[in-house]
């Protein structure tokens, strides 16, 4: 990979065709090591990808800076996500992935990018999922989308998510609703994380993905 980004790889144990993909993106002050535990129930059948964001913001990394919550700074969110779907198109080909089931998760910040991904990739992204996130309004203003109704999505929140709240949530699942996407939204009895309830959901979610 000729990617700059700092990243975690497991292969599954089929080697026989082309297997299908997760990339992982985490959140604002997290690191790569972060998410893969999420998804641990398809490292025998998936590619598994989690990406470090390059930007140092203790105790960990970030893959964007904001002005504000909800606003992220737009030079530098422009360039990340450019860098991101570089990074998903190489290794499409160098891993031999299958180019239909392409999955991006996120968590908060990184929740962001996943659905800004499948905003821009279009039917690059099989599926979406997007934990405590939002879609930034200059993405639905001023970015390029593409078609998204083959798209399925399962996106979450806690009820109780003081950092970005349940609204953002609520918003992204109507938004993308109103473009033709299949949703599954839910809401937890929780801050901002991912309750057990909430992992077993989203492994569900992905389970049924085909």
């Amino acid at each position: 990979m000729k990617s700059p980004f700092t990243f975690t790889h497991t292969a599954p144990a089929a080697t026989v065709g082309k297997q299908p993909a997760i990339f992982l993106l985490h959140g604002m002050g997290s690191h790569e090591e972060d998410l893969p535990q999420l998804v641990q129930d398809f490292k025998d059948s998936h590619h598994i990808f989690s990406l470090r964001g390059p930007i140092v913001f203790e105790p960990g990394y970030a893959f964007f800076t904001n002005e504000e919550e909800g606003k992220p700074v737009r030079t530098v969110f422009d360039k990340v996500l450019v860098y991101i779907q570089s990074f998903i198109r190489e290794a499409i080909v160098e891993f031999e992935l299958d180019e239909e089931q392409i999955y991006v998760l996120g968590f908060s910040q990184g929740a962001v990018l996943a659905q800004a991904l499948a905003l821009t990739m279009g039917s690059a992204i099989r599926g979406v999922v997007a934990l405590s996130g939002y879609v930034p309004d200059f993405v639905k203003t001023d970015y390029q989308k593409q078609p998204v109704d083959h798209l399925t999505m399962f996106i979450s929140h806690g009820e109780y998510d003081y950092v970005i709240p349940p609204q953002y949530g609520k918003d992204s699942k109507a938004y993308f609703e109103s473009l033709g996407a299949k949703v599954d939204f839910k809401l937890y009895n929780d801050g901002h994380g991912v309750t057990p309830e909430n992992h077993q959901d989203l492994i569900a979610f992905l389970r049924q993905c085909k």
